[in-house]
């Protein structure tokens, strides 16, 4: 039977114990009554034992070890004082380290390119709050409580379950047969209808019990394009390349990805403001809300465009969006100047009218003419290239500012049809947003003085002006690959990498935790 130390490594540089909660310290055992382990050190096991379901590892908790250990204590030999002390601070110490990595998550996120603010201590003190919870016997409810206490926290543990269910199913128990050709239309004979019928009703996206087709079309044609929809591919009905790899993503790999979004959760601040726009990157939706007595309510969603996955991704941070610019001048930034604007204009100098295009000298001097000199100006740093306000402006004509050392904004677009797009990575890294005026109302919803009629009019006045936001309104660029929406999962690519990176940091972290167990396998 294996025993435990008070493992204080647990909680190095992470939550100090304070005192008066510490058992060691006290002398007061937090986890038995009558020199047995009372009820809540047995539910304190049984969460333990279930911290999968939070997309942790109960390994990373003893957590069968300490079941064992307090099923000793419970049946077996009363523990003497030294043997009780050494239990219940085992106990102790995983519970913390498990409620630490629940509430703030097991990585820093700037590991892994997130730029988040988040706050220098934990937002409650985990080790009164357990010790409370403990005696008020209130633990399993406590805990419910924190593992929840992110939005989409709840649907996201419900998906992980129900994917998990799906790991032994026999529709993933052999292979989807090749296509015939490159891919399956419409109307198509297919030898592999009967496995891609029985996945899509596992998944819920085929009624249970259709009768399979022997060519594409149909409730399985539609149910078909029910799973495109879901993992973020054009609904065409067209099983391709595309296709054909999401419906190989195996329940496993599924419960994998559905563990890392939980995982970001935890340290993603969503509930630092009582107003808010969150971008999720790849799922390309902005989406404005308000917290309302604990509850998120989403006012306004819509599709954006974000930066290229290939050489210019959007970053992901948090800042207070500060001012709105209305019919803005678009200041070509001096990477973009030197490998895309200077060529151009060198091949074609009328593109800097047609553009409505100019250089601004040092001192603030507007220049609307073409010259090779006014071009090594541009390269050396002295002068730079603007757009003016107007139908070609690349900003569109308006520009939500958030001041950031990224010189990241939202900004609406002269193309629009870019939106129609089912991937929508298209931009030098900056936000294109759908429905600006949308976005403008929310942003302004408290300020009598902006109703839309303004706004509209502001926008296309072609003449550049600033608002100041009386109060500043938080943006928060995210990343979820995974996302629950009116009771269905949706699984996006992941876009610019960034589950591999949470993967392998997660992997690093696991590899520092220290042995589980003594090594002579004995209560003390």
């Amino acid at each position: 039977m294996h025993c435990w130390l008070a493992c204080a490594w647990l909680l190095v540089g992470v939550i100090a114990p304070s005192a008066a909660a510490d058992p060691l310290t006290t002398g007061t055992p937090l986890w038995f009554e009558a020199n047995r382990p009372s009820l809540q050190a047995q539910q304190a096991v049984q969460i333990l034992l279930a911290v999968a379901n939070d997309g942790l590892d109960p390994h990373h908790y003893q957590a069968t070890d300490l079941g064992q250990a307090v099923v000793q204590a419970s049946a077996g030999p009363a523990l003497d004082p030294g043997q009780q002390a050494r239990l219940d601070a085992a106990l102790t110490q995983a519970m913390q380290h498990y409620l630490n990595d629940l509430s703030r998550g097991r990585v820093n996120p700037s590991q892994i390119k997130a730029n988040f603010s988040l706050p220098n201590q934990p937002a409650t003190d985990l080790t009164t709050w357990l010790s409370t919870a403990v005696r008020e016997q209130r633990l399993h409810a406590a805990v419910a409580q924190l593992a929840n206490q992110a939005p989409m926290a709840a649907p996201l543990r419900q998906a992980l379950a129900a994917y998990r269910t799906l790991i032994p199913h026999p529709a993933w128990q052999s292979p989807l047969a090749p296509l015939p050709g490159r891919k399956l239309e419409a109307g198509q004979t297919y030898a592999g209808l009967p496995l891609l019928a029985q996945r899509l009703q596992a998944l819920g996206d085929l009624a249970t019990g259709t009768p399979t087709p022997e060519r594409l079309e149909g409730e399985l044609l539609e149910a078909l394009k029910r799973f495109q929809e879901r993992h973020g591919l054009s609904p065409d009905g067209v099983l391709g390349a595309k296709t054909w790899q999401q419906l190989n993503i195996t329940p496993e790999q599924r419960t994998e990805q559905i563990a890392l979004s939980l995982e970001r959760l935890r340290w993603t601040p969503l509930r630092q403001a009582a107003r808010m726009v969150v971008v999720n990157v790849p799922e390309f939706v902005l989406r404005a809300y308000e917290v309302q007595d604990g509850r998120i309510h989403v006012k306004l969603s819509m599709k954006v465009i974000v930066g290229k996955a290939l050489d210019t991704r959007t970053p992901l941070f948090d800042e207070e969006m500060r001012f709105i610019e209305f019919s803005p001048y678009w200041n070509v930034p001096p990477s973009i100047a030197r490998e895309e604007t200077v060529p151009h204009l060198r091949a074609d100098p009328g593109y800097l009218a047609r553009q409505g295009m100019e250089f601004v000298t040092a001192n603030g001097q507007v220049i609307t003419t073409m010259a090779p000199e006014h071009l090594a100006a541009v390269l050396s740093g002295a002068w730079r290239i603007r757009q003016r306000p107007g139908p070609q402006n690349a900003l569109g004509d308006i520009k939500f500012v958030f001041p950031n050392n990224s010189n990241i904004y939202l900004h609406h677009t002269p193309s629009p049809g870019l939106f129609e797009r089912d991937r929508r990575d298209f931009s030098h890294g900056c936000i294109r947003v759908q429905d600006p005026v949308a976005l403008a109302k929310f942003v302004l919803q408290d300020d009598p003085g902006w109703p839309e009629e303004r706004i509209r009019t502001a926008m296309a006045s072609g003449k550049s002006s600033t608002l100041r936001l009386a109060q500043p309104l938080t943006v928060l660029i995210a990343y979820s690959t995974v996302v629950v929406k009116g009771g269905r999962v949706f699984f996006y690519p992941d876009l610019y990498g960034h589950d591999r990176l949470l993967a392998r940091a997660l992997r690093q972290h696991a590899a520092t935790l220290p042995p589980q167990a003594l090594p002579n396998g004995r209560i003390p």
